[in-house]
């Protein structure tokens, strides 16, 4: 029997590597949305699509990734090219670090708009308190 991908935990997976907290994500999905509905919905086995295209895009990941991502897969990927201690196997001699390398961006992107957000917010702040002020 074909085992079922987990899509909220692959939600999980992916949220948690790219280090955006559940109440981030709830944020980025509209004013229905809060961190407990993020936890829920990570327990799920089956999202929705339109749902999943929604996290896709806050989330920048393929929806593909939600849908296909599992673990045993990956575990039986890798057990088959390590075998009889053939080190070989091991070494990639020609790494490829693209899709690492665009989610790390894609981070320091989203890390730089909510800084850039704060600040915003921070200047606001001191300019209504001047208004009080006077």
């Amino acid at each position: 029997m074909e085992q079922k991908v987990h899509q909220g935990r692959n939600v999980k997976r992916f949220r948690e590597m790219l280090g955006i907290k559940q109440e981030a994500l709830a944020l980025d999905l509209g004013e229905d949305w809060n961190q407990k509905k993020i936890s829920l919905l990570e327990q799920k086995e089956e999202i929705d699509e339109n749902l999943l295209k929604a996290i896709s895009q806050a989330l920048k990941i393929p929806v593909e990734a939600f849908q296909n991502f599992d673990d045993q897969a990956a575990i039986n990927i890798i057990a088959n090219t390590i075998t009889n201690n053939d080190n070989g196997a091991v070494y990639n001699h020609n790494p490829v670090f693209q899709p690492i390398d665009k989610l790390v961006q894609l981070h320091e992107e989203k890390i730089a708009l909510y800084e850039r957000m704060l600040k915003e917010k921070d200047e606001m702040m001191n300019r209504l308190e001047k208004l009080i002020n006077k």
